[in-house]
């Protein structure tokens, strides 16, 4: 049963002149004083989120986009801050690059965070994929056997770090502790100091095709699926579960996942989908380069590959794919229903801050949520934190 509302805000700033027809996002260029707006919008929706009862921001870990589309370099440090500024409300990192941090160093600040914000720090890992930030922080990110190897590695580390009293490693890319005198002794094993309070540790991937649901299933990695069009969300999901299974692990279709979507709320779909195009548009004018349009045809080809669609997808795709809900309140709560009967195990949804509206509008969007949506759901936010 749904349990748990979140929203994802990727750490766009205010954009102007948006939509299909608008600026093109290459020849976006702010200046200093206008990209750190991202960290004074973040607030502003934290305040709001956990006033209303929701679970949990979402965030995004990006890094030199002048561009303005996502601006927030560093996850835990911004989740620690909102968590002074706020009661109950989580903040997810949604994701930790992990090709693009020393697996050491992530591990000791996302235990600190742990400790200092009572746990309200979700901690979540990806692989990357912007070159320009990967390759420029020196992990392979075009080499995509090598990123993967890489990543698998620096996730064994952390387990370890946050597992076991102390440890030692030994790897392709990293030997841990360095074979170095210390103190009269030669280095055998390390402690994290310090190690997260709340352990196990719950772990959060994206799932944007089926390879790394092997490896997520195998540790125990919940599944994080946002913007997917209903056909590959529910191949994913039931993947998930199987590979679940193969490794020990019966789950219910659909638990220990999060299902995320686009979403606008008018007093009917027209209005919503005609309101929310220009910021769905200029959402896929920046992600769809990236691959991040991951809906099916009818005869479930990926639209990209040959014979399925290649153009950029409307906001009218999307409600038919499933991957953005738009309406008034009552569709919401039918649609979130009709979720909880094809996936009985599911409990987190979350719902996407459209790139390119103004704040004061999608704080509206998330107020009427809050106020028409989740109550038919949700138990307030202090009587169902984990």
């Amino acid at each position: 049963m749904i349990k748990h509302f979140s929203a994802f805000y990727v750490g766009q700033i205010e954009l102007e002149n948006v939509g299909a027809d608008g600026t093109p996002p290459d020849s976006r260029r702010y200046p200093n004083e206008r990209l750190v707006e991202s960290f004074q919008m973040a607030e502003e929706l934290a305040v709001l989120m956990d006033d209303l009862g929701y679970y949990a921001l979402w965030g995004a870990e990006h890094h030199f986009q002048h561009e303005g589309y996502e601006c927030l370099p560093n996850l835990i440090l911004l989740g620690t801050h909102l968590a002074a500024r706020t009661k109950q409300l989580k903040f997810g990192c949604g994701f930790n690059i992990l090709p693009m941090w020393h697996p050491l160093r992530l591990a000791e600040d996302y235990a600190t965070a742990d400790v200092l914000t009572g746990g309200r720090i979700i901690f979540g890992i990806g692989r990357g994929y912007h070159s320009r930030e990967v390759e420029t922080f020196g992990a392979p990110m075009l080499d995509n056997a090598a990123n993967k190897e890489y990543f698998e590695e620096q996730m064994e580390v952390i387990f370890k770090a946050f597992n076991e009293e102390s440890f030692s490693h030994q790897g392709k890319y990293f030997t841990i502790p360095p074979e170095v005198p210390y103190r009269g002794y030669d280095l055998k094993e390390i402690t994290l100091v310090p190690r997260p309070i709340h352990r196990p540790v719950e772990m959060w991937q994206p799932v944007a095709s089926g390879r790394s649901i092997d490896f997520m299933a195998k540790h125990g990695i919940h599944a994080m699926l946002s913007l997917n069009g209903e056909s590959l969300t529910d191949q994913i999901l039931r993947q998930y579960q199987a590979d679940s299974a193969k490794y020990g692990r019966e789950l219910e279709l659909g638990e220990k996942a999060c299902l995320g979507m686009g979403f606008c709320i008018d007093d009917t779909e027209e209005k919503a989908i005609n309101r929310v195009r220009p910021y769905h548009d200029e959402r896929y004018k920046w992600f769809a380069p990236f691959g991040f349009v991951r809906y099916t045809d009818e005869q479930g080809r990926m639209w990209g590959t040959p014979g399925a669609p290649a153009r950029l997808p409307t906001v009218e795709d999307g409600v038919q794919q499933k991957a953005w809900l738009c309406g008034p309140p009552e569709r919401f709560i039918e649609y979130l229903h009709e979720l909880e009967v094809k996936y009985p195990g599911l409990e987190h949804v979350m719902f996407q801050y459209p790139e390119g509206m103004p704040l004061v509008e999608f704080k509206e969007q998330l107020q009427r949520l809050g106020e028409e949506v989740m109550p038919e759901f949700a138990q307030p936010a202090a009587a169902t934190a984990d």
